[in-house]
C-alpha cells in the first residue's frame, strides 16, 4: 500500500463532518447552495463565452498588395531548431504517419505535380519544380521501404528540406542566399500538405499530438513570411504581391457561436448581448484572463481556501494527482493565451518562455485525471480556448508581485471566476438544460432499443457548460453531479419525465458501444470514487436519496392504479429504481423503510382491490333480492376471475414490486368478499325458488359451478393455506341429481327414437360394396352410445371436485345405462325373434289349407317318410342385429374403462359406514332362472315326439320368458336363463308347450315354484326338478343377487344383458341349422352306414341289445365322410350367407354355438341324459362308435378351418373347440364297452375321492364341485340344494375381462375336479345298474343336505353369531 493510501480518511466520516459543522475548503465546494442570481449567472456564462471567441484560432485571408519589394528577410531559425521539437515527442503510435499513409501522400504529390491541386499556393512552377525534385528521392523503392518500416514524420520533412535547398541552389552565386526564406516556405507548404493527408483520410482524430506537432511547424516556417503562394514579385516580376493576412476581430455577436448561446439560455436578444460586450469589452480580455490563471495558480502553490485542498478529498493520494493534473491544465491554458495574443509574452523575459519537457509527456499528463466525460467537447478542439500542441511547463512565467493575502476573502479576486463557481455553474446548468429541453428546433437523440428518442443538452449547450467548468476549474466530476442535481430538481417539480431522467443518467454514464449495447457500461468517471470530493459524495448521496423518494412516492400512486383497466406502466419506474438508483454504491436502502413502503403499498392495494369489488358488485348484482339470478354471480365471477387472470399476466414475468405481490392483494381481498356473497346469493335464491315453486334452470347451476370452481382454483393457487369459505359441491349437488333425473325418464325415448330411425342395414356406401368390419353394425347402437357418452361427459366435463359425489353420480349414471341397454336388448330381441319365427312358405300354404286337406297331406307325408329339411332364409336384417349386440358389447366394455368403474366403486367402499352401522334391508331381489333341460315328455304329435318350449309365468298370468323351440325331442335341453327382479316372494309357473304347425300349440305339462328371497339367503345357486301335472319333470337352476346401488352391478348388469341378448339371438339362429345337424348325425345314419338293408339279424338284434354282435364289414373312410358331406356343404352355403353380413367375431361367435350343439347331438348319439332311472336308448356297438369319433374329427377340423396354404386358422378357435365337454366324450372311449361291475367300482371310488375333497375342503365358502348333481330329483328336487356349479352372478359379468376370466376359472374347475356323470350315464343304458343308480341318487342327496347346512353355518359365523336371514323380509 503507497503512503497516500495509509493517510485516507473515511468517507462517510468526512461527509458526516462536512455536513454537521458546514466546512468547505472553499466556497464553490460547500453542500450549501447560494442564491445565484440571473443576472450574474448570465453576466459570469457571458464573459467566458466572449473569451472563448476572443481565444479561439485567427482566420486567414488572401490580400493582394501592390506594395514596392520588401527586403529579403533572413531565416533566424535553422531547421535542427525546428526540428527539436520531434525530437522532444515520445515514440509512440500517435506520432507516427499511419500504414498507407505513403500511398496516399504519392497520389497527392502527383496530383501537384499534374497541376489537379485545388490549393492555389501549390500551383506556382517553382513550387512543382521544388516537389518534381523530392518526388524523384521519394518514390526511390529503398527509401519507401525505409519510411514504411519507421514512419517517423521528420525523415519526410528533411528529406524534402535537402531536395528543396538543392533544386532552388541551383543557378544562385554563393552570395545569393535569397533561396533559404523560399525553402523555408515551399517546406511550410510540403508540411501543410502533409497536413492534408491524415485530416482527409480521417486519421488526425487518432493522431492529434501529429497533427499539432504538424501545426506549430507550419506556423514557425512561416514567421517571416505569410504568403505561401509563389507571387510574380517572389518570381522577380515587378507588379503587387498577394499576402494571406490575419482576419481581424469584428467584435460582433453574429460571429461568436458560445455568445449567441448564451444569450438563447437566458431569453436575451443579440442586441442586448452586443450592448453588455460593448460595455465589459475592456474588462474581459486575455490579459485579465491569463491574470485569473496566474493569481489561481498562485493560490494553489499557497494552499489557500480559494482553491481544493486536501481536506476536499477522501485520499490524500487523490489531492496530490489533482493537484498534479491542475498544474499542467493551467500551464497549457497560460500558453493557449498568450500563442492566441503574443503581445501578451512581450513583457515576460525569453528565458521565461514556456520550455518543452519530456518527462511531461508521460501517461501522468495533460487531463490524465478528467478523462473524457458527456460533458466534454474533445470531439470539437478546433473550438477550444486552450488547445495546444504540446504540453508545456509554465512554472518559469512570472506571475507578477501581487498581494494576495489581502484579496484572500473577497469575492471579487477573479475576472472570470464567480464567487462560487458551483452554485453558478448549477444554475447556468438548469439554465441550459432547460432551453434544450423546450427547444423545438432541437432534435431529439436517434431511439435505440435500450432508450426512447430523449432531448437533453445541446452540442452548443455542452461547449458552454465545458468552457464554464474549464475557466472555473470545476473538476469533470462535479460538473456531472452539478448537472445531476440540476436535473434532480426538474424532476422534482414535475417539468422532466421518467424518459428524461433515465437517458439523463445514460447520459452522464456514458454511451454504450455498439459491441457494448447489452452490457452496463459506466464511465470510469463515476466508477472510481476514490477521486471524487467530498462534497460530491455527499450531494450525490443526496441526489439519489432524494430520487429515491420521489420515485417510490410516484411507484405507489402508480401502483394504486394497477388494477384499472388501462394501468400505467411502472416498468419506466422501476427501471431507474434498480439500474440507477439501487446498482449504484452511494445508495444505500434502509429495511426498515423499505418493510414500511411494502406494508403502506399492500394496504394501499387491499383498499382498492376493495373498491374494485365493490363496483363490479354495484355493476352486476341488482339491488332487488327478487331480480338475483345465477346469471349475477355468474358475471360477477366472471368479473373477478377476468381482473385477476388480467393482473396475473400483467405481472407475469416480475410477479413483486417492492416485495408486494399485486395479485396475492387482489385475491386475498376480492376472493373471500365473492365466495361469501356467491353463498348469500345462491342460498337466497335457491330459498326464493322453493317458495315460488319455481325450479332454476339446470344449466345455470352448471355455469355457476364452472365459475365458482375457477375462482376457487385461482383461490387455491394464491392462497393455499386458507379454506375456501363454502362447499360449492354441496350447494350445487341437487342440480346433478336432477339433470340425472331427467336423463334417466328420456333414456327409454332416446332408444325407442334411435331403433325407430334405424334400417338396421350395413353402412355401406353401394349395396354392391363389401362392408368392413366398422360398416356391420347399423346407426342405432352408434346413438345411442353417443347418447350414453354425451351424458357421461356431461358429468365428466364439470370437473366435480368431490370425488364421492362424483362416484354416486357415475353410479347412477350406470344405472341409467343399463336400462337403456336393457330397453335396446329387449326391443331389438322382439324384432329378431319376430323375423326368424316367420313362416316358411310351405307353412303359410298349410295354414291356408282346411283341417282334413291338413291331416290327408300329413298322413300322405309319414306313408312316403317324407323328411323335409330346407335352409333357412335369413333376413340380413337378423345378422345386423346381432352385430349391433357385438358392438354394444365392446362400446360398453369401454365405457366401463373411461368411467373407470372400479375406482368409482373404491371411493364409495372407503366412505361407506362400517358394517354394523349399515342398514341391512335389500329392497329388490334379482333372481336368475336357468331353464335347463326337460326329460320324459308326453308325445303330442302323430311321430311319436314333441316340439317343446317353456313359458315361464307368474301367478297373474304375466309372461315372464319364452325358449327356443326344440324339434323332436322328449328329452329337450334348453339351457336358457332370465332375470326376474321381485321386492318379495313370487309364484312362478313353467309350462312346457308343443309347437305346431297346424292349429293349436298343445301343452305338455305344467310346474310351479315358489321364489322366496328368504330361501335364498346364502346367495348360493340350486337346482329344481319340476315333476309335470301330466308326465316328466324340468330341471330350473336358480339363483338370487341383492340388487344393490352399485356402479359395477350396473355395469354388471348391463353386460349379463348383452350376453344373453347375443346368446339368444345366436342360439335362435343355431336352432335353425340344428334340425339338419341332428338329421345328419342321427342313428339312422349310422345303421344306413353299418347295414344294407332289413334282415333276419338286424331284427334279432332288437331282442337281443345285450349280447355279443357279430362283426359286420365296416364302412371305408370315403363312406363314413361322405355321411358328412350333405351336412358340410350345408354348412358352407349358410357360412356364406352369413359372411355377407355378420362380423368376424359375430360369425366365430355363430360357428362356436354351432359346434356346441355338434358337440350335444353327438353326445345324445353316445349316452342318454343323466338321471336315476334306466334308459331305454341303445349301447352302440365299436363299428358305431368308431364312426361317431371319426366323425367328430372330421367336424373338429371343419370348424378350425386350417388353410391349407398358409397354415393359418380361419375359424373357431382351438381353446374353445377343445371345451370340457369335448374332453367328456373324449374320455367316453375308455368306459364305454367296460363291465358293468367295473363301471360300478369306478363310479365308487370317484364318489369317495369327491367325498374326500369335501372333508379336505370345509372352510372354504363355497361347496365342492361334486357334492350334488343336477341329475337327480327326490328330495333335493323338491328343497332345491346348493349346486355345485358356478353361479354366474352380475358382479362377475361387469366387463369383458372379469367375464372372461370366469369362463376360464370355470373350465380349470371342471378339468380339475373329474366326476363320474359320464360313467351313470353309460350305466343308464345297462339294465343291471338299475339299483346302483337310485342308491348313488340317494347318496348325492346326503352328501347336497350336508354341504347345504355346512354352508349356512358357516355364513352365520362369518356374520358375526347374527341371523343369517336377518336382512331379508319375512312373510
Amino acid at each position: 500500500m503507497s503512503t497516500s493510501s495509509t493517510q485516507s480518511r473515511h468517507t462517510n466520516g468526512r461527509i458526516n463532518s462536512l455536513q454537521s459543522n458546514g466546512h468547505s475548503s472553499r466556497d464553490g465546494s460547500r453542500p450549501g447552495k447560494r442564491i445565484v442570481s440571473p443576472n450574474d449567472a448570465y453576466l459570469y456564462a457571458l464573459r467566458v463565452a466572449y473569451l472563448t471567441y476572443l481565444l479561439q484560432p485567427k482566420a486567414r485571408r488572401m490580400q493582394h498588395t501592390p506594395a514596392p519589394q520588401p527586403p529579403v528577410q533572413r531565416s533566424s531559425t535553422s531547421i535542427n531548431d525546428l526540428m527539436k521539437d520531434f525530437s522532444l515527442i515520445r515514440d509512440n503510435k500517435s506520432t507516427r504517419f499511419p500504414h498507407g499513409f505513403m500511398s496516399e501522400l504519392e497520389k497527392r504529390l502527383t496530383g501537384v505535380l499534374m497541376g489537379k491541386e485545388r490549393k492555389p499556393e501549390y500551383n506556382d512552377a517553382t513550387v512543382k519544380r521544388t516537389f518534381a525534385a523530392f518526388f524523384n528521392a521519394f518514390t526511390e523503392q529503398s527509401f519507401k521501404k525505409r519510411m514504411e518500416k519507421d514512419r517517423r514524420v521528420e525523415d519526410l520533412v528533411l528529406i524534402f528540406f535537402s531536395n528543396a535547398t538543392k533544386e532552388l541552389q541551383k543557378g544562385k552565386t554563393p552570395a545569393d542566399d535569397s533561396w533559404k526564406l523560399m525553402a523555408e516556405r515551399h517546406l511550410a507548404l510540403f508540411v501543410r500538405l502533409v497536413g492534408l493527408v491524415l485530416r482527409d483520410n480521417d486519421w488526425a482524430k487518432d493522431r492529434p499530438e501529429l497533427a499539432g506537432r504538424l501545426a506549430t511547424l507550419e506556423t514557425k516556417l512561416l514567421a517571416h513570411d505569410q504568403d505561401l503562394s509563389s507571387t510574380p514579385t517572389r518570381n522577380g516580376a515587378a507588379s503587387g504581391t498577394t499576402v494571406e493576412v490575419v482576419v481581424p476581430l469584428s467584435y460582433e455577436v453574429k460571429d461568436m457561436p458560445l455568445v449567441q448561446v448564451v444569450a438563447r439560455m437566458f431569453g436575451l436578444t443579440n442586441t442586448q448581448v452586443q450592448s453588455d460586450i460593448n460595455k465589459y469589452r475592456p474588462v474581459w480580455t486575455e490579459k485579465a484572463a491569463l491574470q485569473d490563471l496566474k493569481s489561481y495558480q498562485t493560490y494553489l502553490n499557497l494552499n489557500s481556501p480559494r482553491t481544493l485542498r486536501s481536506d476536499d478529498f477522501d485520499l490524500d493520494e487523490a489531492y496530490d494527482n489533482w493537484r498534479k493534473a491542475e498544474a499542467q491544465d493551467l500551464s497549457q491554458m497560460m500558453l493557449a493565451i498568450i500563442q492566441a495574443n503574443p503581445e501578451l509574452a512581450k513583457s515576460t523575459p525569453g528565458s521565461n518562455l514556456p520550455q518543452f519537457h519530456r518527462q511531461m509527456s508521460s501517461p501522468e499528463s495533460v487531463n490524465s485525471s478528467y478523462p473524457d466525460t458527456p460533458l466534454k467537447t474533445s470531439d470539437h478542439p478546433e473550438r477550444s480556448s486552450y488547445v495546444i500542441e504540446q504540453p508545456v511547463d509554465m512554472t518559469t512565467i512570472n506571475s507578477g508581485n501581487h498581494d494576495l493575502g489581502a484579496s484572500d476573502g473577497a469575492d471579487t479576486a477573479f475576472t472570470f471566476i464567480p464567487p462560487d463557481a458551483r452554485s453558478y455553474y448549477r444554475f447556468i446548468a438548469a439554465e441550459a438544460f432547460a432551453h434544450d429541453l423546450n427547444d423545438t428546433a432541437l432534435q431529439p437523440s436517434e431511439a435505440t432499443t435500450e432508450m426512447p428518442a430523449t432531448k437533453l443538452l445541446s452540442k452548443q449547450s455542452m461547449e458552454v457548460l465545458n468552457e464554464l467548468g474549464l475557466r472555473w476549474r470545476i473538476p469533470p466530476i462535479s460538473r456531472i453531479i452539478l448537472f445531476l442535481d440540476a436535473v434532480r430538481e426538474k424532476f422534482l417539480d414535475e417539468d422532466i419525465t421518467l424518459d428524461t431522467l433515465d437517458a439523463v443518467f445514460n447520459f452522464i454514464k456514458g454511451q454504450p458501444s455498439e459491441a457494448k449495447k447489452t452490457q452496463t457500461f459506466i464511465n470510469p468517471l463515476m466508477s472510481d470514487r476514490t477521486t471524487w470530493l467530498l462534497v460530491d459524495t455527499a450531494l450525490y448521496q443526496q441526489i439519489l436519496s432524494s430520487l429515491h423518494e420521489a420515485l417510490m412516492r410516484d411507484l405507489y400512486n402508480t401502483m394504486q392504479q394497477c388494477y384499472e383497466s388501462k394501468a400505467p406502466n411502472i416498468a419506466p419506474i422501476m427501471y431507474v429504481l434498480e439500474n440507477h438508483i439501487y446498482e449504484d454504491p452511494s445508495f444505500s436502502k434502509s429495511p426498515e423503510e423499505m418493510d414500511a413502503f411494502a406494508g403502506a403499498l399492500y394496504e394501499g392495494l387491499q383498499q382498492k382491490a376493495h373498491e374494485k369489488y365493490r363496483s363490479y358488485l354495484e355493476q352486476h348484482v341488482p339491488q332487488d333480492q327478487q331480480s338475483w339470478e345465477f346469471f349475477n354471480v355468474i358475471e360477477l365471477g366472471k368479473a373477478v376471475t377476468a381482473l385477476a387472470q388480467k393482473i396475473q399476466k400483467r405481472y407475469k414475468k416480475n410477479r413483486e414490486v417492492m416485495g408486494v405481490n399485486p395479485l396475492t392483494a387482489l385475491v386475498e381481498t376480492i376472493l373471500p368478499l365473492y365466495a361469501e356473497d356467491a353463498r348469500d346469493i345462491v342460498t337466497r335464491i335457491l330459498e326464493l325458488a322453493q317458495t315460488t315453486g319455481e325450479e332454476v334452470p339446470i344449466e345455470d347451476g352448471f355455469q355457476l359451478y364452472a365459475e365458482l370452481t375457477d375462482i376457487r382454483r385461482v383461490h387455491g393457487e394464491v392462497l393455499p393455506n386458507a379454506p375456501f369459505p363454502f362447499s360449492i359441491e354441496a350447494t350445487l349437488a341437487d342440480f346433478v341429481w336432477r339433470w340425472i333425473a331427467m336423463t334417466e325418464s328420456a333414456i327409454t325415448d332416446w332408444v325407442d327414437q334411435a331403433i325407430k330411425q334405424d334400417n338396421f342395414r350395413v353402412r355401406t356406401d353401394t349395396p354392391q360394396q363389401i362392408p368392413t368390419e366398422e360398416q356391420r353394425h347399423s346407426v342405432s347402437v352408434i346413438d345411442i352410445f353417443s347418447s350414453f357418452n354425451q351424458a357421461i361427459d356431461r358429468i365428466v366435463q364439470l370437473n366435480w371436485d368431490d370425488d364421492l359425489q362424483y362416484a354416486k353420480f357415475m353410479t347412477a349414471l350406470a344405472k341409467i345405462v343399463g336400462t337403456g341397454i336393457a330397453r335396446y336388448c329387449d326391443v331389438l330381441e322382439q324384432r329378431f325373434s319376430k323375423e326368424m319365427d316367420r313362416l316358411s312358405p310351405e307353412q303359410e300354404l298349410a295354414a291356408s289349407q282346411t283341417k282334413q286337406e291338413k291331416w290327408l297331406q300329413l298322413a300322405k307325408d309319414t306313408w312316403n317318410n317324407k323328411e323335409k329339411i330346407e335352409p333357412f332364409q335369413f333376413f340380413p336384417e337378423s345378422f345386423v342385429k346381432l352385430n349391433n349386440i357385438d358392438f354394444a358389447t365392446r362400446q360398453l366394455d369401454k365405457l366401463e374403462h373411461e368411467v373407470n368403474v372400479d375406482a368409482c366403486a373404491a371411493v364409495i367402499q372407503r366412505h361407506a359406514l362400517p358394517v354394523a352401522q349399515r342398514q341391512k334391508k335389500i329392497n329388490n331381489y334379482v333372481f336368475t332362472i336357468k331353464i335347463v333341460e326337460a326329460e320324459d315328455l308326453k308325445a303330442c304329435d302323430m311321430n311319436g315326439s314333441s316340439d317343446p318350449y317353456v313359458v315361464l309365468g307368474d301367478e297373474y298370468q304375466k309372461r315372464l320368458a319364452k325358449t327356443r323351440i326344440v324339434y323332436r325331442n322328449l328329452n329337450p335341453r334348453w339351457d336358457e336363463s332370465v332375470d326376474i327382479t321381485t321386492q318379495g316372494p313370487l309364484n312362478i309357473i313353467a309350462t312346457v308347450w308343443d309347437w305346431d304347425a297346424m292349429g293349436d300349440h298343445d301343452c305338455v305339462g305344467r310346474a310351479s315354484l315358489k321364489l322366496d328371497p328368504s330361501h335364498f339367503g346364502d346367495f348360493m345357486p340350486r337346482e329344481y326338478w319340476l315333476d309335470l301335472d301330466s308326465q316328466g319333470r324340468i330341471l330350473l337352476r336358480v339363483s338370487m343377487e341383492g340388487e344393490r346401488d352399485d356402479i359395477q352391478f350396473y355395469f354388471g348388469k348391463a353386460f349379463r344383458t348383452l350376453k344373453r341378448t347375443e346368446r339368444d339371438m345366436t342360439r335362435t339362429i343355431t336352432d335353425k341349422l340344428s334340425a339338419y345337424i341332428h338329421y345328419c348325425l342321427s342313428r339312422r345314419t349310422l345303421r344306413n352306414l353299418t347295414s344294407k338293408g332289413i334282415s333276419m339279424s338286424t331284427v334279432s338284434s332288437y331282442f337281443n341289445r345285450n349280447r355279443p354282435q357279430q362283426a359286420t364289414p365296416a364302412p371305408s373312410e370315403a363312406e363314413v365322410a361322405n355321411a358328412l358331406k350333405r351336412l358340410f356343404a350345408y354348412f358352407d352355403d349358410n357360412f356364406a350367407i352369413m359372411n355377407q353380413t355378420l362380423t368376424s367375431t359375430a360369425m366365430v361367435m355363430v360357428m362356436t354355438r354351432l359346434w356346441k350343439e355338434v358337440l350335444v347331438t353327438i353326445e345324445a348319439l353316445l349316452v342318454p341324459p343323466l338321471s336315476d332311472k334306466p334308459s331305454q336308448q341303445r349301447q352302440l356297438n365299436q363299428q358305431e362308435l368308431d364312426i361317431v369319433f371319426k366323425w367328430l374329427q372330421y367336424l373338429f377340423d371343419f370348424f378350425h378351418a386350417v388353410d391349407e396354404e398358409t397354415g393359418e386358422a380361419n375359424g373357431v378357435p382351438l381353446d374353445v373347440l377343445r371345451s370340457p365337454k369335448y374332453f367328456d366324450i373324449t374320455t367316453l372311449n375308455f368306459f364305454y364297452f367296460e363291465p358293468t361291475d367295473a363301471l360300478v367300482r369306478t363310479s365308487e371310488r370317484m364318489a369317495s375321492a369327491a367325498a374326500a375333497r369335501q372333508q379336505s375342503q370345509r372352510n372354504r365358502l363355497s361347496a365342492p364341485a361334486s357334492l350334488a348333481s343336477p341329475a337327480f330329483g327326490g328330495a333335493a328336487g323338491l328343497v332345491g340344494l346348493p349346486s355345485t356349479r358356478r353361479s354366474k352372478s352380475i358382479m362377475l359379468s361387469r366387463n369383458l375381462g372379469t367375464m372372461k376370466k370366469a369362463k376360464e376359472e370355470k373350465w380349470k374347475e371342471a378339468q380339475a375336479d373329474p366326476n363320474d356323470d359320464m360313467i351313470l350315464r353309460i350305466l343308464r343304458m345297462r339294465p343291471e345298474a338299475e339299483r346302483y343308480l337310485k342308491d348313488r341318487s340317494r347318496q348325492k342327496e346326503r352328501l347336497a343336505a350336508a354341504a347345504a347346512a355346512d354352508m349356512i353355518v358357516r355364513q352365520s359365523l362369518m356374520a358375526g353369531g347374527g341371523r343369517m336371514m336377518g336382512n331379508l323380509p319375512r312373510r
